[in-house]
């Protein structure tokens, strides 16, 4: 018989509390983004405190433009991650209901989306400041996987975004009538914990790769080296997740059990996939050219 793991008695809520007739709770999802927005600042203020990080010994940012380019960020994680969810994955129901688009309380963020925004948030704070942009590009890509470590083990606790049904010994049953809406299988459902793969990969993995490479290779000065290294590796690993990840329900159908955005006799990827295929590119690409330009000492 199959060893299945039950979902762990977690409540998505930390605490709630009753105020003024309304019920005011701290979830662990927020926590997650607020933690993981915290670390990843803190990250950044330290790199540009060891000028030897630098080209020339010369950091492209002080601490105060980086928490003043924080504020920008922030915006452009809500705002991109909410447009990206709405253009991406669900347009035609917020098209027919645009006023649902504000409320992100209800759910509904997606990464790229999140991504896109804060490349226009910081291209628009860099280019006013007139900051190098690929060593500010280097600078926030350090400070993004301890978001997405936290941000992905929230999904897990929230038990959203599971993966696939799988019968491998570490599958978990998760609670709710659509994880556990699998017509082929006899009794309870267990799917793969896709959320901690990753939390895995797109944040402890690329975090540990990311510190080493600024802090043991001097990585820094060869701008769109960590950005590039970033991309790669979250796009990466994202496309291999997607193989035992449950996409979306709108893109699941008779016709389309395994939720394949695009495909071609019956073969093709899921619109994470697809997204994550620009990532991987533009990665490579920085990359290459970083190490091509060699490193940067004045």
């Amino acid at each position: 018989m199959t060893a299945l793991l039950p979902f762990p008695d977690i409540s998505p809520e930390i605490f709630s509390i009753s105020l003024f007739g309304m019920e005011l709770a701290l979830r662990w999802y927020a926590l997650a983004y607020i933690v993981g927005i915290i670390i990843g600042w803190r990250l950044v203020v330290m790199t540009v405190k060891s000028p030897r990080l630098w080209p020339g010994e010369q950091p492209v940012m002080t601490p105060a433009q980086i928490e003043d380019m924080l504020t920008w960020i922030i915006l452009g994680v809500l705002l991109g991650g909410r447009m990206g969810y709405v253009l991406f994955y669900q347009p035609e129901v917020y098209l027919s209901n645009p006023l649902a688009i504000l409320a992100i309380w209800e759910g509904g963020m997606a990464f790229h989306g999140g991504l896109l925004g804060v490349v226009l948030a910081a291209w628009l704070y860099t280019r006013r400041h007139k900051i190098p942009q690929l060593s500010a590009a280097d600078a926030i890509a350090l400070g993004v996987p301890p978001g997405l470590l936290l941000g992905r083990i929230a999904n897990f606790i929230n038990a959203e975004l599971w993966g696939r049904p799988t019968e491998l010994p570490w599958g978990v049953i998760f609670p709710g009538q659509a994880a556990q809406y699998c017509p082929q299988i006899v009794g309870a459902c267990a799917r793969h914990p896709s959320q901690l793969y990753e939390a895995f990969l797109e944040g402890f993995v690329l975090l540990v790769l990311l510190l080493w490479m600024v802090w043991r290779q001097g990585a820094f000065k060869r701008p769109g080296l960590v950005c590039g290294t970033f991309l790669a590796g979250y796009g990466l690993a994202r496309f291999a997740v997607e193989f035992v990840r449950q996409p979306d329900a709108q893109f699941v159908g008779p016709a389309n059990p395994l939720g394949l955005a695009w495909q071609v006799g019956g073969y093709g990827l899921t619109m994470g996939q697809l997204l994550s295929l620009p990532m991987i590119a533009l990665g490579l690409f920085l990359v290459w050219r970083a190490r091509r330009a060699g490193t940067l000492t004045t």
